[in-house]
């Protein structure tokens, strides 16, 4: 009875956006343990203690979407902010 309340197609989309949103935090969740410089899972890395490695920081700092993104203009849709904000396109 329960399943037929909850398996009706006006609630598929809410499952997918669940979907997706535990997909993103998943990934998110890997990508920060297996290659962030501040954590350590192995007991050596955390006997390590705090590390000053910098260039490893810098370098997990500037990923591939942050360099892509680096020198362009924050719009989503350039397009059509330029047909509405552009005078001669009037």
């Amino acid at each position: 009875m329960a399943a037929n309340r909850w398996l009706r197609p006006e609630v598929y989309p809410l499952f997918a956006a669940t979907g997706v949103a535990i997909g993103i935090c998943g990934l998110s969740l890997f990508r920060h343990i297996t290659i962030n410089p501040e954590v350590r899972v192995s007991k050596e890395g955390r006997a390590a203690g705090v590390l000053d490695n910098h260039a490893e920081g810098e370098k997990y700092k500037e990923n591939f979407l942050r360099k892509f993104v680096r020198n362009r203009a924050p719009e989503i849709m350039p397009a059509i902010n330029g047909f509405f904000t552009d005078p001669k396109n009037n």
